[in-house]
């Protein structure tokens, strides 16, 4: 059943009815005049009673009363012709032709005139009410009433003044309270440029465009379009988004308003929205006078999300932009993308938000820059009967930065708004030496090119604040050893704190330092010989927080796609742990590979239920949510002749098992290299990944000679050196003979 449409106003056959304030606004009007006049008579003749005194008036004014005759009269006929369609018909039919004089007349025209005619009304009858209590005529009545406005300023004054006071004292708290966490840097102010900028070239020619519109409009506007007036800069934190923001506003030369991100987070219901509607005050001044204003929103997501706010909704992590790289996601980490998967879709996503009304008020605000301003403009002129100017175009640039752009609220970034959003991701590797370059060019250093190109190849992940971070760890570190100048040793001194952070101040007793550094070696002579995706980027068995050792590694290029060899080899890396505590410790193996086993059994399950790299083709994730069960899982109905097929647990473990033996074969055909490691492990305890690469060749290296582990001697003493580590290990005593020197 479909709803009639409303009516149209031609196809009415009675009149429209008029709301109840229309009814009685002149017969109000005219009575309240009446008895203005009654309550003067009064006062002039005290002795005059109320029944009189309505006499005299109506005696002597019967005009008024004749204008209330009149009003009575007129809505009577609304009334008709709103209920008896033949009474509406016959007015209609033979006195329309008022109404097509009336329309020869524009729409604004009338409403002049009929606002000139209700203003003449009003001061006509103030003219006859001024006139009763200053016993004059009403034309020179009207004269007497700026000299008894005059007279009456002391008292309006001193009841002003009673209001004020009390109000300041509530409007005071929240004028102050609305002024904090914006920061205004003029033309002047702001030196940061385009040049500053260092790895994110993509993004900055893609932000030169909408700087163009911002100074140009007319390139855009003449044609039709309309200048973008906001850009979201999303990714990691360090990445440059805020000195991005900032070169916009050096580049144009225009002021750059700074928002705290807490600036909106109050303890008083709408501060927040008053701190909205006072900064685009702000903006809206400066984008005329300095022909245009960038204003920057850091940390966006604190602004909340309505959606979230009301409802309580937590965000569906299958179906965050991350999980996909055709949506900018690969720039993370594999341990970022693993928080972001777990931790982000309860973390962040409840409630916060930076106030009720807040984010409301600044969509209101990002939509309403082409309202009327001003309150002559929209009150005055409009009680004068006069059209509103518009608004000049506001050249208001809004840039907003965050960690977490599903955080936003998707009104914020509906086109109109936010029109452009960009990832700024981490730099590549041109991108990186780039800015290497940047900063080392402001110390003083020995570095050469192919170690420029190293730092950036070693630092896969780094960002602007990091590399800038780590160029001033290492200027501390030679300046600590006496130096100005940083070389390459300081360079590695320094990423090794920024990464491990400062080793515990503990020692290993002996057998234990041999054991840790076993495990180590094993880790890192697999990575050597098996991962050729990825480069050994530090070996170290000093204690940190939370391991005994590490062996890390790096990938030489960027790369955003794994394959099944591949994965494959981390798991042999991973393996090689317990594969190598249990062939050098006769069978034994410490909980110490329980973190290894766990990588190694998590990639295994992706391969074989995820991935498509094992043994079924059919995803275990879309089965499990579709209630399909595990595939392999179970048994058809005729196995009779048929291998059944096995679970995917006992896919996983055999796989497991079959790449375990592989990693047992190689550790057997490398194990002296893997003494010689562990040696070299326990006499540096940290080790680069050139020097790891250095011992395992038998060649010199940057910090390490290698060469001395290629000899026969040294090797055999090595080997005497560890097995009386077992003998230790087996009798909890401390080795026999001590960690042999090598020369």
């Amino acid at each position: 059943m479909s709803t009639p449409s409303r009516i149209r106003d031609e196809e009415r056959r009675t009149r429209i009815h008029l709301t109840f304030y229309d009814r009685i606004k002149f017969l109000g009007l005219f009575t309240l005049v009446f008895f203005i006049l009654v309550w003067a008579q009064m006062a002039d003749n005290p002795l005059l009673n109320f029944k009189d005194g309505v006499s005299q008036i109506y005696n002597s004014k019967k005009w008024l009363a004749g204008l209330f005759v009149v009003e009575v009269v007129r809505q009577l006929h609304f009334a008709l012709a709103e209920l008896l369609a033949p009474y509406h018909g016959i007015w209609q039919r033979y006195f329309s032709f008022v109404d097509r004089v009336t329309h020869k007349i524009s729409d604004w025209n009338r409403y002049r005139l009929s606002r000139t005619i209700k203003a003449l009304l009003f001061v006509a009858l103030l003219a006859v009410v001024l006139g009763a209590i200053y016993k004059e005529t009403p034309v020179r009545a009207l004269f007497y009433a700026p000299k008894a406005l005059w007279s009456a300023l002391p008292l309006l004054g001193q009841l002003l003044f009673a209001v004020f006071f009390v109000l300041i004292q509530f409007v005071a708290i929240f004028w102050f309270l609305s002024r904090g966490g914006i920061d205004t840097y003029f033309p002047d102010d702001i030196r940061t440029r385009f040049t500053d900028v260092w790895g994110q070239d993509h993004v900055l020619n893609r932000i030169r465009e909408n700087l163009l519109f911002l100074e140009s409009p007319e390139k855009i506007e003449e044609h039709g379009g309309y200048v973008p007036g906001g850009i979201l800069l999303w990714g990691p934190p360090g990445t440059g988004k805020t000195l991005m923001a900032e070169a916009m506003a050096g580049e144009t030369g225009k002021p750059f308003v700074f928002v705290d991100p807490g600036a909106f987070n109050n303890m008083f219901f709408g501060v927040g929205v008053l701190k909205v509607k006072s900064l685009f005050r702000k903006l809206r001044k400066l984008a005329l006078r300095y022909g245009g204003v960038v204003v920057f929103f850091d940390e966006a997501d604190s602004l909340g999300n309505r959606g979230i706010a009301t409802t309580g909704k937590a965000y569906n992590k299958d179906t965050t932009v991350f999980d996909s790289p055709c949506h900018g996601g690969t720039y993370f980490s594999d341990n970022s993308k693993s928080l972001i998967r777990n931790q982000f879709v309860a973390g962040t996503a409840m409630g916060g938000g930076a106030g009720m009304g807040t984010l409301q008020a600044l969509l209101t605000e990002l939509s309403g820059l082409k309202k009327p301003r001003g309150f002559f403009n929209r009150i005055v002129r409009r009680a004068l009967g006069m059209r509103p100017k518009n608004p000049p175009k506001y050249r208001i640039l809004v840039v907003m930065a965050t960690n977490l752009p599903e955080a936003l609220d998707e009104a914020l970034l509906r086109p109109g708004r936010i029109d452009r959003m960009y990832r700024v991701g981490y730099p590549s590797k041109a991108g990186r030496i780039r800015t290497y370059e940047g900063y080392l060019a402001k110390v003083s250093h020995n570095l050469s090119n192919e170690e420029i190109d190293k730092i950036a190849t070693i630092t896969p992940y780094a960002t602007g604040a990091s590399i800038k971070d780590l160029i001033n760890e290492s200027l501390i570190t030679a300046i600590r050893e006496g130096r100005t100048s940083i070389i390459w040793s300081d360079i590695i001194k320094a990423k090794q704190l920024k990464e491990l952070g400062p080793a515990e101040d503990v020692e290993y007793i002996d057998r234990e330092r041999h054991a840790v550094a076993v495990h180590e070696a094993c880790h890192a002579v697999m990575a050597h010989l098996v991962r050729q995706h990825m480069n050994i980027d530090l070996a170290t068995i000093e204690k940190g927080s939370d391991y005994l050792g590490m062996v890390a590694s790096i990938p030489p290029d960027d790369q955003f796609t794994r394959w099944r060899t591949e994965y494959e080899a981390d798991i042999l890396v991973a393996l090689a742990s317990l594969a190598g505590e249990r062939m050098f410790f006769d069978g034994d193996n410490s909980s110490g590979v329980s973190g290894d086993l766990e990588s190694a059994t998590t990639i295994a399950s992706f391969m074989e239920g995820h991935w498509g790299m094992g043994s079924t083709v059919s995803s275990h994730a879309s089965n499990r949510r579709n209630e399909v069960g595990a595939p392999g899982a179970g048994k058809g109905k005729d196995d009779s002749g048929k291998e059944i097929r096995v679970a995917l647990a006992d896919r996983i473990e055999n796989n497991l098992s079959s790449l375990l033996n592989r990693a047992e074969v190689i550790l057997r055909e490398n194990k002296n290299k893997v003494l010689a490691l562990a040696h070299a492990l326990e006499v540096n305890k940290t080790m680069t990944g050139d020097d790891v690469k250095a011992v395992l060749n038998f060649e010199a290296g940057p910090l390490i000679d290698g060469r001395p582990y290629g000899n026969e001697e040294n090797i055999a003493a090595i080997v005497r050196y560890h097995e009386a580590a077992v003998i230790a290990h087996k009798e909890h005593k401390k080795p026999e003979i001590s960690l042999p020197a090598i020369k």
